[in-house]
This record gives C-alpha cells, sequence and structure tokens, in this order.
C-alpha cells in the first residue's frame, strides 16, 4: 500500500500549509468536510487470460473525503481532496493519490489557481480526446475515466470575446497500471521502477497549456495548444524482461520499461445544442519526434422528452472515433480506437432517487470486436447512491488491442455513502 505523493505534490501541500496558517483563524468556522466512501464488488464471468491473474470476484473500498475552506467573502478558498483505495487482489490498487489540493482567488476578470487539481476538457461521450492536463490512473478502471491530481499554476482571464487559460504545470504524473494480480490489463507487467524519458528534466519538465473556450449563442467552442511530457508511454521489453518464476511452478512473465517523449498538441471541440439535438465533435493533432497524427470523436445525441407523456426522458447517442495512425500497438497505450463506431442510449427517470441508464454498443469496424456496456445509478435515501455496471468486450483477433481483456466480461456492483 502506498500514496503517490511527488516532490510538486509535497511544494503544493507546503503552500496551501503557508496559506492556512497566514489566514489564522480569521475562516475557521468556513470550513465545510464533505466526501464519499464507496464498496465495491467487480465479478468475472470467466478464467482470465493470464493464469496469473485474479480469477472471479474482486471486492474493493475506497475513500474520498473533502474539505473545503472559504474567506474573503468567498473569494479565496481552499480544497484538500485526498483518495485511497484498498483491494481485495491487486497490489497495485492498494494505492492512493491527492486529486486536488488547491488554493483558488477569485475577482471579476480573471480568477487564480494553485496547487494539486484535476482539470477535465471534452464534450463527447464515449472517448475523451482534448482531456490531456491529467495524467490517468491505469490502476482503478482500463476507461481512462479517472485522473491522478496535477499539480499546476493556472491563471483564467475572462474577457468578452471569450476565457483564456495559461497553465504552467511543474511535474509529471506517471501513469499507473494493474498488478500481475489484476484484471482489465494488457498481457505483460508494467514495471513502475524502469521509466525513461525524452526530457533531461525528466519527471521535473516544466509543461505549458494554452486554452480559450467561449459561448456563443447555441455553440461552445474549445481550442488549445499544450507542450510538454506525453502523457501516454510508450511500453518496450526491457532488458531483463523475462522474470523466471518455474522454480514456482509459473510462466515467465514479460516486464515493459516505460518510455515518455515530448509532445505538441492541437486541440478543438465543439459542442452545438439545437432543440432537441446536441450535436459533438473533438479533434486533436499530436506532433512528437516519432510521429504526427489526426485523431476525432465526433457524433450527436438527441432527446426524447417525457416519453409517452410520462417523465422518461430518452436519449440517442451515435458517435465515431477515427485515428490516422489506423492500427496501433501495444508498445502505444493511447486510444485504439482508430475507426470504431459507438451507438448509446440515455434513461432519465426523472425521479425522486435521480434514477438514470446508459447503455452503449462499441463496435470496431476493422476487426471482429465490440464492447457492450451497461451503466446504471440510483440514490437510496438522502445519503447513498447503488450503481450498477455491465461490461460485455469481445475480440477473436489476437492482433486487436481488445482481445487482452476478451476474457474480462463483468458486472460491477457498489454503494456508495456521501456525507
Amino acid at each position: 500500500m502506498y500514496l503517490l505523493v511527488n516532490k510538486g505534490q509535497l511544494m503544493a501541500i507546503s503552500l496551501a500549509a503557508s496559506i492556512s496558517l497566514l489566514q489564522g483563524e480569521s475562516y475557521a468556522n468556513e470550513v465545510e468536510v464533505s466526501g464519499k466512501i464507496s464498496v465495491e464488488q467487480r465479478y468475472f464471468f470467466e478464467k482470465p487470460l493470464q493464469s496469473s491473474q485474479l480469477t472471479y470476484g474482486q471486492t474493493s473500498l475506497a475513500l474520498e473525503p473533502e474539505f473545503y475552506w472559504q474567506w474573503n467573502d468567498a473569494n479565496d478558498s481552499l480544497t484538500f481532496k485526498p483518495f485511497y483505495r484498498l483491494d481485495s487482489q491487486d497490489n497495485q490498487r492498494n494505492h492512493g493519490d491527492i486529486r486536488e489540493l488547491a488554493y483558488v482567488h477569485t475577482s471579476d476578470e480573471w480568477e487564480l489557481r494553485l496547487g494539486i487539481r484535476k482539470e477535465f476538457w471534452g464534450v463527447t461521450e464515449f472517448q475523451h480526446l482534448v482531456d490531456v492536463i491529467n495524467q490517468t490512473d491505469g490502476a482503478e478502471d482500463f476507461d481512462g475515466e479517472d485522473k491522478l491530481g496535477q499539480q499546476m499554476i493556472n491563471l483564467s482571464l475572462v474577457n468578452d470575446w471569450g476565457i483564456v487559460d495559461i497553465f504552467l504545470l511543474p511535474g509529471f504524473r506517471e501513469r499507473t497500471f494493474s498488478g500481475e494480480d489484476g484484471r482489465l490489463r494488457i498481457p505483460f507487467i508494467v514495471d513502475e521502477h524502469n521509466v525513461n524519458y525524452e526530457s533531461s528534466a525528466g519527471q521535473q519538465h516544466l509543461d505549458v497549456a494554452f486554452r480559450w473556450v467561449h459561448s456563443k449563442g447555441d455553440f461552445d467552442l474549445g481550442a488549445y495548444w499544450f507542450h510538454g511530457t506525453n502523457r501516454d508511454p510508450i511500453l518496450t521489453s526491457s532488458k531483463s524482461s523475462a522474470v523466471n518464476k518455474n522454480q514456482l511452478g509459473l510462466e515467465n512473465t514479460v516486464k515493459l520499461q516505460q518510455y515518455y517523449n515530448q509532445m505538441d498538441q492541437l486541440g478543438v471541440e465543439v459542442l452545438a445544442t439545437l432543440g432537441d439535438w446536441l450535436w459533438k465533435f473533438e479533434s486533436i493533432y499530436r506532433n512528437t519526434k516519432l510521429e504526427g497524427f489526426w485523431a476525432t470523436q465526433a457524433g450527436f445525441e438527441y432527446s426524447f422528452i417525457g416519453v409517452f407523456s410520462s417523465d422518461l426522458d430518452f436519449g440517442l447517442i451515435m458517435e465515431h472515433g477515427w485515428d490516422s495512425r489506423g492500427e496501433v500497438t501495444l508498445a502505444e497505450v493511447g486510444s485504439p480506437l482508430q475507426n470504431d463506431i459507438f451507438i448509446g442510449a440515455r434513461l432519465e427517470f426523472n425521479d425522486l432517487q435521480s434514477s438514470n441508464t446508459l447503455m452503449g454498443i462499441g463496435s470496431d469496424l476493422d476487426h471482429n470486436a465490440f464492447t457492450l456496456i451497461i451503466e446504471a445509478s440510483s440514490r437510496i435515501g438522502d445519503d447513498f447512491i447503488a450503481s450498477f455496471d455491465l461490461r460485455l468486450l469481445q475480440s477473436n483477433e489476437e492482433n486487436d488491442l481488445l482481445y487482452n481483456l476478451s476474457h474480462d466480461d463483468h458486472l460491477q456492483l457498489s454503494l456508495v455513502w456521501y456525507f
């Protein structure tokens, strides 16, 4: 069990502590404590593809409290949100992180944010191409939705023609991966201690980003430029890749080393709200010393409000993902969605329990592969939310990246207590 804290995070902790000491007791009565505790149970329907992986059941407990202070008529605030998960099977999933530890000062025309934060960009449903600031917490899940906290200095300038954000990112977070016992992973083990960088500054490279967002009529627009360390590592066999376990009666295990190169990335996003239609578009161009490529995710969501004169809202979703690289290999951890179509439906019951369901089917148009995802949640009382997730992953072609998860169909149940 470990807590992911690096030098940059320690600097942010020191900064936050200094601010709190300077403020003294002037805002002691403005402290708010909230958070959530969740219990999660996964059940896998098949034996794993690799014999070292866990078999059928996996239980975990996660704690994510949030401490919030505000003062100076709410123009200044400090947020602290740690996270820790304890897993019954995968040691790599026994991990912690500081999701947020940030000081924020607001004024009429600008806002300053200092510390560790999570910054989300994107408008599409099934893939967030433009989301680049925070590193993926791959030990949490395989879908890329969970992110590690990122230390940053962020100045946001408000203008009539849009909001301009300037980001200085002093420190890099390496991606986390499932361990040897874990499911929902590639067939080889990623060595967390064997990491190399293109930049001689390594983890201390100063990344920068500039972003513009603006709402004009029915359109929400965004564009950015990012320069810094690529969040997607390149995985290659290390010199000591074969870890011999024959003495234990197990197969040899290949270990992969991580390499993070430098990149420049341009990104755009468009969300158009036209009556009952939501049109969504994301696109990036990424350039590294190895290659340059385009990728897009685009589609729509159409909403039927009050179906059959009821409280039920039904949304039909369709998206297509494209990547100019075509086929990608295991060495490239980035998105494998080179030519994939997604069809989904969203149900909002608009009841007292805030019940909702999202169903989606994804199909690789170049391979005989598909994914089926059903996510449903409902509130229980005032403080609990129960969730049901079903994921079916099918591929019969060994050269397809999804094949590595083809034995990992599973059902996930979770209960979250909000306090």
